[in-house]
């Protein structure tokens, strides 16, 4: 009978013990995963399974760091005098948005946000800006730029990742070339063709 319940006992133990251990590995892999850089997410919860509506726009950004009145200005200078390419150095901007490449033609919004010299082998800037409308239905809309910018490129891509107003949980993408720049002056003139779809049913 005490061999019995020797083993009765030992079984139990046993069990107990694989449970917990089972239970640890199951903790530890949740919590990689918690780590993981990337998750898929349902998107019923994001009221993004409808249908959804495709904008675009074409218009030139005119980044101006000359004169009386620049419209881009350096909030923080680079701090390596030997850096070809300003590392590190910060502007704020408050780029005005026209229909044509002429500063002159009709002005539909300004690009206000920063842009940041990242790259100690090119000239690479990070591009944060949002582009606010100030044009007829859209006046008060903005949609969001985030991204990377190496300005001797051809034709340069960045991700629209959000909006406001009727551009609400936009996404998509614009391409950026460079029109006119001045190098005795440093003002820029780049041609922005943008496209970003939002959903027809916002929250």
């Amino acid at each position: 009978m005490a061999d019995n319940n020797c083993q009765f006992y030992t079984l139990t133990l046993l069990f107990i013990s694989s449970l917990c251990i089972l239970s640890i590995a199951l903790i530890i892999k949740e919590d990689q995963n918690n780590k993981s850089f990337a998750k898929t997410l349902d998107p019923n919860t994001l009221n993004l399974n409808k249908q959804q509506k495709l904008t675009q726009f074409h218009f030139y950004w005119h980044d101006i760091v000359s004169g009386k009145k620049p419209s881009s200005v350096m909030v923080i200078p680079p701090q390596a005098n030997y850096s070809s390419t300003s590392f590190g150095m910060v502007a704020m901007i408050d780029d005005p948005l026209t229909e044509g490449p002429e500063l002159s033609s009709k002005i539909v919004g300004k690009a206000q946000g920063f842009y940041g010299s990242a790259s100690q082998e090119e000239v690479g800037l990070i591009m944060a800006m949002n582009f606010a409308f100030s044009e007829g239905k859209y006046n008060g809309s903005t949609i969001t730029i985030l991204g990377r910018n190496t300005v001797f490129s051809k034709v340069r891509e960045m991700p629209v990742i959000g909006g406001s107003g009727m551009f609400r949980f936009a996404r998509g993408y614009v391409q950026a070339r460079t029109h006119q720049f001045t190098p005795s002056s440093g003002d820029a003139i780049v041609e922005y063709n943008v496209r970003f779809d939002t959903p027809l049913n916002k929250i």
